[in-house]
């Protein structure tokens, strides 16, 4: 590391230049969370206070998931689907680019290189959290303090299965990259201990789930912490994004097939 001229002519050494790239640091983790996830958490704590100070019960409404934009044009309505699955990669993108800038094989686990263990892994880590996160959804409607979620709200079309499987991975490489991959990894070179980072990234991830009430901000907030514990002991986002995708494709296509059948889902 150089040292840094100062301006009466000496050298402030390298103290003053860690500190310049900390905070660099810290403003590209602001401006990476402000164009994503953290915008989102902002909204979502907003859309909260706006269901709680409703004349309705929180319990009594409803948070949608995957609507239709234009349903009595398909064609337009696809168009909509595809480019908001699209856009919506483009923040994990953005944040991949950022971490080569200062490792060009940046080591967050986002490749093909063990497929093997990823999809075993992820399958498993799905289930670890899905299966327990049915009981809190029913746990938290029956409490109150949870929204009816409608999980996918597509016209019955031909593109709405496909639609919503894409609409899954896009979900988990968002949040997994951003939130784990790439937040982990940046408050780390911060000089942040592996658990306040991982209570952080998983408290915001409980954040932009408020728009579904507290049932959605406790069971991210764990899903966050299991996650976050997992990637600090193998290094490895890839797994995460399969589980995510695994447990949303489940929520969509599942509630898109199975409403008319299953009266609890609905």
């Amino acid at each position: 590391m150089r040292e840094c001229p100062r301006r009466d002519g000496g050298y402030s050494g390298p103290v003053i230049e860690t500190r310049a790239v900390k905070r660099g640091i810290g403003t590209e983790i602001m401006l990476v969370l402000g164009v994503s996830l953290g915008a989102s958490a902002i909204y979502a704590i907003l859309r909260i206070i706006d269901r709680l100070t409703f004349v309705k019960p929180l319990s009594q409404q409803t948070a949608t998931l995957n609507p239709s934009v234009t349903p009595d044009r398909p064609w337009l309505d696809l168009a909509y689907q595809l480019a908001g699955i699209g856009l919506g990669v483009v923040p994990a993108l953005l944040a991949v680019h950022l971490l080569r800038r200062t490792d060009p094989v940046p080591s967050i686990g986002l490749d093909r290189q063990r497929p093997g263990f990823d999809l075993g892994t992820g399958a498993g880590l799905a289930a670890l959290i899905g299966i327990p996160g049915l009981g809190l959804v029913w746990a938290a409607q029956q409490l109150g303090i949870s929204a009816q979620i409608v999980p996918a709200a597509l016209e019955p079309v031909w593109w709405a299965v496909p639609v919503l499987i894409l609409a899954a991975i896009q979900n988990a490489v968002l949040e997994e990259v951003v939130m784990i991959g790439y937040l982990l990894t940046r408050l780390r070179d911060l000089g942040w201990g592996s658990w306040p980072a991982i209570v952080t990234s998983a408290v915001i991830r409980g954040s932009y789930h408020l728009y579904q009430g507290f049932g959605g901000f406790i069971g991210n907030l764990v899903m966050g912490l299991v996650f976050g514990y997992f990637f600090k002991r193998t290094q490895r986002v890839m797994p995460l994004v399969v589980a995510h995708s695994l447990l949303d494709i489940v929520a969509f296509v599942g509630y898109a097939l199975l409403k008319d059948h299953l009266g609890f889902l609905t």
